[in-house]
């Protein structure tokens, strides 16, 4: 049996911007676990090819956490958001998925 992680299309799949279901289940169990459907959309979001994926830069272990985001281009500078700074992991990968999905999606995540 094949999961996200030895699926080769799973670093590219489509997020279907209507499947809020799945954002809704991250947002109740952010450390999983998670079904197979949303398995392989954080595979993509994750570890999928797309300019300027955002990332969490810890600022302190344990403690916080600040946005930052991939650059462009290999090479260049990691972006750090200084202002955006979170003292809850779960809180920070919240941020990070919807911004992901915006992304991916094209459209904002209409849930909170």
């Amino acid at each position: 049996m094949m999961d996200h992680t030895s699926d080769p299309q799973a670093a590219r799949y489509v997020l279907d911007p209507s499947r809020t279901e799945l954002a809704s289940e991250f947002r109740r169990n952010i450390r999983g676990p998670h079904s197979e459907e949303l398995r392989k959309l954080l595979h993509r979001m994750r570890w999928g090819a797309f300019p300027g994926r955002y990332l969490l830069l810890t600022v302190e272990p344990g403690r916080r956490w600040a946005l930052a985001q991939m650059p462009d281009a290999r090479g260049q500078k990691v972006k750090v958001f200084h202002d955006v700074v979170f003292t809850s992991l779960d809180e920070a990968e919240w941020h990070v998925f919807k911004l992901r999905w915006q992304a991916l999606a094209g459209t904002a995540l209409d849930i909170d």
